[in-house]
């Protein structure tokens, strides 16, 4: 066995953290602590806080997961992803499946200690989550449904503290949705040839790079007039309106890095401006709260 493929328990699940990008569960976190803030009008209990975390995270790394899953073979036809784990032959599916399951049930554990709407929600949010994986193969809105699987966090967190839902948080959820849509439409850009060629569906694919780009940045202006709308329904003060922006301003930074000949700059606006503007928007909305 090379060095590159470690044994043991730990070996391979480190080998999964690297795979689904677990520190990328960044991207949805804040904005799950953001309606867990505006639910709770502050910090909830301990008890709660500690609970909501964890049903994020096993969400996120059992959508990931299971995306990598039922990727796999054209993972291994694409030269970008074919060094991912299972098409490298460091994890076996059984593996990969067993992750899938026991992250699952984590996230079910925790709507459960948390209150019954989030129990009776929990296969609704593994519904989405996981079924954004197959939408490539039908759909060339595929983005919304990734966009979607990402937006239920402020509103499962605003349900895990209030046991009911209300507009703000889905307010903010339709935010969250066009802002993942939106910057997944960019990242799609890197695999247009090839989604065309195996008749996968995108909207790169469709209406080529330029377009594409055009239409994520209309996405883009959408989360800034959700992320306004949010305070008709609840009060928010000036920190939280130099929140959004601040992510107007990292958005629009965002697009200046790729242009439909040039993609090379892919990944700063991918991996380092989302993380960005999660956790800004989150900290403004914390000050809010707090000041």
């Amino acid at each position: 066995m090379s060095p590159s493929q470690p044994s043991g328990v730990l070996g391979k699940l480190r080998i999964i953290l690297e795979m689904i990008k677990f520190e990328h569960t960044l991207f949805a976190l804040p904005f799950a602590m953001m309606g867990m803030l505006l639910a709770a009008r502050g910090l909830p209990s301990g008890r709660t806080l500690f609970w909501i975390i964890v049903a994020m995270v096993g969400a996120r790394s059992s959508g990931m997961a299971f995306n990598r899953l039922v990727d796999r073979e054209f993972d291994r036809q694409n030269p970008r992803t074919a060094g991912r784990a299972i098409p490298a032959g460091l994890l076996t599916p059984g593996q990969v499946a067993l992750f899938v399951s026991a992250t699952a049930a984590l996230l079910v554990l925790a709507a459960w200690q948390l209150n019954p709407l989030a129990l009776w929600l929990s296969p609704v949010g593994l519904g989405v989550i996981w079924g954004y994986s197959y939408t490539k193969r039908f759909t060339h809105f595929c983005h919304l449904f990734l966009g979607a699987s990402l937006g239920i966090a402020p509103s499962a967190a605003w349900i895990a503290v209030r046991g009911s839902l209300d507009w703000p948080p889905v307010l903010l959820s339709g935010a969250v949705l066009f802002w993942a849509g939106g910057f997944d439409i960019i990242y799609s850009c890197q695999d247009e040839a090839f989604d065309r060629g195996l008749g996968l569906h995108s909207i790169p694919s469709r209406l080529g790079i330029a377009r594409a780009l055009l239409i994520s940045r209309c996405m883009h202006l959408c989360v800034i007039a959700l992320l306004l709308g949010v305070t008709a329904l609840y009060p928010m003060g000036p920190y939280y309106f130099t929140g959004v922006g601040v992510v107007a301003g990292l958005l629009a930074y965002e697009h200046s890095l790729v242009r439909p000949t040039d993609l090379s700059r892919v990944d700063a606006a991918f991996f380092t401006v989302n993380g960005f503007v999660s956790i800004a928007l989150c900290l403004f909305t914390a000050l809010d709260v707090f000041l």
